[in-house]
């Protein structure tokens, strides 16, 4: 009797220990679905990944409204965000994955893409002093889109721009600066770019700054690029890029600009409001103007709410 109420004892214990352990998993886990940021992060992983997929859907309709507008419209958007973080002794390396779609349908203006973006970062980096925050670094980028797009003057469709047509991309060597693990700036005084114009159509028409009849051209510079994301007030995220490019061979206070904004608002587990901005300046891109031969500043906004699936965090140790 005396064994079989030791027994009993010990199973009660072990059954309690394993509860206490499901409960702290549940917690975890729970945790892992916040929105997915580059936290502080004091542990001693090796490879870290995570990130975001959000979906917006929005409909309207009119009938006999007297203020005018189109009678129905449909818009679809979509983004990605995943990092792929290594980190090991004096080593770093991180990957950044952005993908963004959207389209538009209207019955006065018919189908239109609003967003189109295919942006990934790799840097690598190797630690220079002490306290950890500058690091020696190599970049690479690439940035292009999916599918066709158009200018719409005067409602006729001009086309512009397609897959690898064009793409951009960099390499970098300079310096890293990490003063936190939500802010870096990376500024390299040596930096070669590529610009692709791979469509025949759009080669032969000499656009982006790549000779007519070309493929692609290099261009050598200094480039900055900082990094931003963090949950500045409870429930709000805000999520930054700006690239900065000076074409030492032509006019190189003309500085080449691209800068992503996003900032998320969450309203619940699966679901949250999204504001994202992103402007480009490019001296190259001279589709602007009276005369469609002069540069600008491209601006893009959208507005939505929608379907939010973080991606848990995971970490190799």
């Amino acid at each position: 009797m005396k064994r079989f109420a030791l027994v009993f004892s010990c199973f009660c214990f072990f059954v309690l220990r394993l509860s206490a352990q499901d409960n702290v998993i549940e917690a975890v886990k729970k945790e892992a679905t916040r929105t997915i940021k580059k936290e502080n992060d004091t542990t001693s992983w090796v490879w870290k990944r995570g990130g975001v997929f959000n979906f917006q859907l929005t409909q309207g309709s009119l009938s006999n409204w007297a203020a005018g507008g189109d009678n129905f419209t449909l818009s679809v958007n979509s983004n990605f965000n995943y990092y792929l973080l290594y980190k090991k002794a004096r080593h770093s390396w991180d990957n950044l994955l952005d993908v963004n779609l959207g389209f538009i349908q209207t019955t006065s203006l018919g189908g239109r893409k609003n967003d189109d973006r295919l942006d990934y970062l790799s840097k690598y980096g190797y630690k220079m002093d002490s306290t950890g925050k500058w690091y020696l670094s190599g970049l690479f980028t690439f940035r292009s889109q999916f599918f066709d797009g158009f200018t719409y003057a005067n409602n006729v469709a001009d086309f512009t721009s397609t897959i690898l047509s064009p793409a951009y991309i960099i390499l970098s060597a300079g310096f890293d600066y990490k003063p936190t693990s939500y802010f870096s700036v990376f500024l390299s005084p040596l930096t070669s770019r590529w610009t692709l114009v791979l469509n025949e159509t759009l080669s032969n028409k000499g656009v982006y700054g790549v000779p007519k009849g070309a493929h692609s051209v290099n261009d050598i510079g200094a480039f900055a690029t900082l990094n931003f994301n963090k949950e500045i007030i409870k429930n709000v995220t805000y999520r930054g890029r700006l690239d900065l490019f000076s074409n030492y061979r032509n006019k190189p206070q003309n500085i080449d600009l691209f800068m992503a904004n996003q900032f998320a608002f969450k309203i619940s587990k699966n679901f949250s409001a999204t504001y994202n901005l992103d402007m480009i300046y490019d001296d190259d891109v001279r589709l602007f103007g009276d005369k469609g031969t002069s540069p600008a500043l491209q601006a893009r906004s959208l507005v939505g709410i929608g379907f939010l699936k973080p991606l848990n965090v995971k970490r190799k140790f």
